[in-house]
């Protein structure tokens, strides 16, 4: 038997329908292969692995992710992964004992082996939890290795895809459970809804757990316990800084470019300072290196937190340094210290240090003027400290005498020296008629006969000090500083090295002077009897100051890296005190601010209803029409979503065409409830077909089994000429109802 054209089932297209199991895999596996790339991009940008590890994990990776992208699947074997790993577990000896000689970098490149080969055997679902338990791994490794406030940003990736990887896997696990298989509609495209769904929910709830998270790390109380203080172990850093530093060492530690410190000075917003920050004074040398032989003593720490820094640290004692300081400008600064965690407990302040603050239980200072911690488990962080940076001028300085107190003259020790050495500081000076004038001949001759340079000499050479005179004729701080400080001694005047940093690079953009380790510096401080130790600098060289053009860029990640390494890592109650004193300032200046605003609204609107009343009293007709149209024109904004069905059915009206789909729903619904009120309901969970046979009437049947062919063509099969029939067909339905 044939069916009429219009009663027979309208084809649909076979289109390319992917079922919803195997996209909810899909986007699982593409979700996990994310979450382990952030995890092994959070361990990489840490700085602490080596080349041939990122490059080999690297190149894993981007083959795990290319077979992603062609959807092609490689998997080991389970014969090969058992050996491998097995093999592995030696190998991590040697590592251990051989190669990294060290327990974290060891079981890092194990943690990375371990993801490499278990990201080509995935079988099971305990393989996908391996894996994700891996990532985490790294991720934790790397906080343990870096401060850098690059974390922050791979953290936030990371646990993006946590989220999307969690919430995928549950829907795997329900769907299996329940041994659901999706019905999908012939939505080809119903798939991507699932990624765009995904992609909405999942930054929401990445959101939420940061905002909670954070809500509990400002919050809760904290002790400040320093980052890593007791784990801080020595570096090239530390060792420029200590009671003994080998010729040379400065300039090691000059070859890297890591930030060290970041210094904000109290009502300094141009960098107008270029200053010393001392560090260790040395003052014993042997020809090849520097040492410190004065033992330190305890500063008595006040209710405040303060420790007051003796005045005698100076070389002058207390009546006279007031007498001194009588003929001085004082010029007094307060600035703040925030140190990264560089293994030393050293305090590199500004000469000269009156008083230092922090959250420290026990200071030292020695005669040489260096402030260090004696807590060995708590690591030198953040501290403020106040300083007179004010000089003797040139010519109290030439009017210095010449009788020396018993303290300076270990300051005149000296080695075996080379007979050139003396001769050559003679002539020098041989112009000069007091010890300042001799200083700054030195300096100069220094400064200006000599090259700077950060290459230091390929072969250890038996006296250093010669050699940059007489023979190489260039060199780095280290040898500049030493050179003029022994011919200092020579000439009879007490001199020595001081190692610490210049502030030469100004942040404008977060008021802060950033100190790199190639700014460590050795400079000298020669010592004048009632004025104490003035400092001398013999190495050329001019500031760099702030960045310009493309470096400016770089200065916005400082800022960032200056606030997380401060309000991140090392927040503790101090902070959660400042912090809570700015909200409530806030809070109090913002109610303050909205009350003013509400009581000017007010007397406005107390002003603008006057007017009004004055107005309708004078003209009612023409405030009748205002009030009626801004009545409609309320009307017409209430009802907008309305008007908006409205326009847009007619438009389907008008145009089913344009939407096949969207136009077959609509003219279902209306035909459904016009039925509806002549008595002939269909109920929710009878299908369309399902309603066509329950109707009793025969010639009605006929006609709404029409209808109801040509609806679903349109709407499931997008049938453009089944959409145009439709007003046709309703009209037929309703002549089949009157009789």
């Amino acid at each position: 038997m044939l069916l009429p054209y219009s009663s027979m089932p309208q084809p649909i297209p076979q289109l390319d329908v992917i079922p919803l199991s195997q996209a909810i895999n899909k986007y699982f596996d593409l979700s996990v292969y994310f979450l382990v790339l952030m995890g092994f991009g959070t361990i990489a940008s840490t700085g602490m692995l080596d080349w041939p590890t990122i490059v080999l994990v690297g190149s894993a990776l981007a083959v795990r992710g290319y077979l992603l992208a062609e959807r092609r699947r490689i998997v080991f074997s389970e014969r090969w992964t058992t050996p491998l790993t097995i093999a592995y577990f030696i190998f991590y000896a040697g590592d251990y004992f051989v190669f990294s000689r060290s327990f974290l970098t060891a079981t890092v490149h194990l943690v990375l082996f371990a993801v490499v080969v278990r990201t080509f055997s995935l079988r099971r679902d305990r393989d996908y939890t391996t894996l994700a338990i891996l990532a985490f791994l790294m991720v934790l490794a790397s906080a343990v290795l870096t401060v850098d406030s690059v974390f922050l940003l791979f953290f936030a990736g990371f646990t993006l895809m946590a989220v999307a990887t969690f919430v995928l896997m549950e829907m795997r696990r329900s769907g299996r459970a329940a041994a659901f298989q999706a019905r999908h509609s012939q939505d080809a495209q119903e798939h991507r809804h699932l990624a765009f769904s995904l992609a909405r929910i999942t930054p929401a709830l990445v959101m939420m757990i940061l905002l909670g998270a954070a809500g509990m790390f400002f919050l809760l109380p904290r002790m400040s316990a320093g980052y890593l203080g007791g784990y801080s172990f020595g570096t090239d850093i530390s060792t420029g800084f200590s009671d003994r530093v080998q010729l040379g060492r400065i300039g090691q530690i000059q070859q890297s470019d890591a930030v060290v410190m970041h210094i904000q000075i109290d009502g300094d917003q141009r960098g107008q300072y270029a200053l010393h920050w001392r560090g260790v004074a040395l003052t014993t040398f042997n020809g090849q290196d520097w040492s410190n032989p004065h033992t330190p003593y305890g500063l008595q720490r006040q209710a405040d937190g303060g420790f007051t820094i003796p005045f005698f640290i100076q070389g002058v004692a207390p009546p006279a340094l007031l007498q001194t300081r009588a003929n001085l400008n004082r010029n007094l600064i307060h600035y703040r210290v925030l140190m990264e965690p560089i293994g030393t407990n050293v305090f590199f302040l500004a000469p000269w240090a009156r008083r230092v603050t922090g959250a420290y239980r026990a200071l030292q200072v020695d005669a040489g003027g260096a402030v260090s911690d004696v807590d060995t488990q708590r690591s030198v962080n953040i501290y403020e400290a106040d300083s007179d940076i004010s000089r003797p001028s040139a010519g109290q300085l030439r009017e210095a005498g010449e009788l020396l107190p018993k303290f300076a003259l270990s300051y005149l020790q000296l080695p075996e020296l080379d007979a050139r050495i003396p001769r050559l500081a003679v002539q020098i000076t041989a112009s000069s008629s007091n010890n300042y004038d001799k200083a700054v001949a030195l300096e100069g001759y220094l400064q200006s006969h000599y090259g700077y340079t950060l290459q230091l000499p390929r072969v250890p050479v038996a006296d250093p000090l010669a050699n940059f005179l007489f023979e190489r004729r260039q060199g780095h701080c280290e040898y500049f500083a030493s050179s003029m400080a022994v011919m200092l001694r020579t000439l009879r005047i007490p001199s020595r090295v001081v190692n610490g940093f210049r502030s030469e690079e100004f942040n404008d953009l977060s008021g802060n002077y950033v100190v790199r380790a190639k700014n460590a510096h050795a400079w000298v401080e020669a010592y004048f009897p009632g004025y104490g130790w003035v400092t001398f600098d013999p190495t050329p060289g001019g500031a760099v100051g702030s960045p310009q053009g493309w470096g400016r860029a770089m200065l916005y990640l400082d800022a960032a890296a200056s606030f997380w390494r401060e309000w991140v890592v090392s927040y503790d109650a101090s902070h959660q005190y400042i912090l809570g004193q700015s909200v409530l300032s806030g809070t109090r200046t913002s109610w303050e601010r909205a009350r003013m605003w509400a009581r000017l609204r007010y007397a406005r609107l107390m002003n603008l209803a006057r007017k009004s009343q004055r107005g309708v009293e004078h003209s009612p007709g023409r405030w009748l029409g205002a009030g009626l149209a801004v009545t409609g024109l309320l009307l017409v904004l209430a009802n907008i979503a309305r008007i908006a069905r409205m326009i847009r059915t007619r438009g389907l009206r008008a145009h089913p065409e344009r939407s096949p789909d969207q136009a077959a729903v609509m003219w279902y619904e209306r035909m459904a409830r016009y039925l509806a009120q002549r008595g002939v309901r269909k109920t929710t969970s009878q299908t369309a077909q399902e309603f066509v046979r329950v109707i009793e009437e025969g010639r009605l049947r006929t006609q709404v089994g029409k209808f109801t062919d040509a609806y679903e063509s349109a709407r499931f099969g997008n049938s453009p000429d089944d959409a145009v029939r439709l007003p046709e067909l309703y009209e037929a339905v309703e002549a089949a109802t009157r009789k």
